[in-house]
């Protein structure tokens, strides 16, 4: 066991775990953009509420977000240990390609995972953290066998705030260009570099890291230019 931990505390271990929790996360970001893009139906929340509902109550799905917990504990942790690795190592901020010709995002990966785990914090202590407290309001559908949180409600009250939908955007936009880098990368790391998939997976992760962060963002700018 004492060589795997070596190997995990090492700078090629701790790729490995960030490119196996990215991946992971980036799976969920679908799930969680498909379920929050409810938030668009014209029917004042039911379908949304219910989602909500559905995910919080059933036991698989409870058991997964702990994972998710875990591994985005895990993954910001990670991050920080191997920019400060190698920082020391190659003086650089975060130092996947220190070339020349290096992108921004590359060089400022550290800088950016920091500014969407504070995304993610707001996110989670505005909406999640008071659904767990118990400090949203009950309603009833009819086409529904039991009463729901109204988190449509809390949420929709929070996008018609500016400063809200502003932080939002810029938190996507961090996002944004977090996965521009990290997309890649992953792929790069688990050793799936071929001449003929290659540039496949750049297209798919580059037209993932646009897609999903702007499906995000439509959400809170059409609660707020809407009310």
């Amino acid at each position: 066991m004492s060589w795997l931990i070596t190997f995990f505390r090492s700078s090629i271990g701790r790729k490995l775990i960030m490119s196996l929790t990215g991946i992971f996360l980036i799976t969920f970001l679908i799930v969680h953009l498909i379920g929050n893009l409810q938030l668009l139906y014209n029917d004042g929340g039911e379908a949304f509420n219910t989602y909500a509902y559905f995910m919080t109550n059933n036991p698989l799905i409870k058991t997964i977000s702990y994972g998710l917990y875990f591994f985005i504990v895990v993954h910001a942790i990670q991050g920080i240990l191997l920019a400060i690795y190698n920082r020391k190592a190659k003086g650089s901020k975060y130092a996947v390609n220190t070339h020349e010709n290096a992108s921004w995002a590359s060089k400022n990966m550290a800088l950016l995972g920091i500014l969407v785990f504070a995304f993610l914090m707001l996110h989670m202590g505005d909406f999640w953290w008071k659904m767990k407290q118990n400090q949203l309001d009950m309603v009833t559908y009819a086409s529904f066998d039991a009463p729901v949180k109204d988190l449509f409600t809390r949420v929709s009250i929070a996008f018609q705030e500016l400063w809200i939908v502003v932080t939002y955007i810029i938190g996507l936009l961090a996002l944004m260009f977090h996965l521009l880098h990290g997309f890649d990368s992953a792929f790069q790391t688990l050793g799936i570099r071929h001449k003929k998939y290659t540039p496949l997976i750049s297209l798919v992760g580059k037209a993932y890291s646009f897609l999903v962060p702007i499906g995000f963002a439509i959400i809170p700018l059409y609660i707020y230019f809407g009310k």
